[in-house]
């Protein structure tokens, strides 16, 4: 049960933080009037990222 609540919440998360990284970069390219970062590199940095902070945590959680 433990396994499957930690699954459900750690996907929730890793999908809220790519989703909340991916419009804060898109904001800085809005502020800055020109393309600093590239859509690939903002879709690469937000799926990654998150996927990455998955894998530590459930490492974490699978060491207990």
């Amino acid at each position: 049960m433990n396994a499957r609540v930690f699954w459900i919440f750690g996907v929730l998360q890793s999908v809220s933080l790519g989703v909340i990284l991916f419009l804060v970069l898109r904001s800085l390219n809005a502020i800055s009037g020109a393309s600093a970062i590239g859509v690939d590199t903002r879709v690469v940095l937000s799926v990654v990222f998150p996927l990455f902070s998955l894998l530590v945590e459930y490492a974490i959680y699978a060491k207990r």
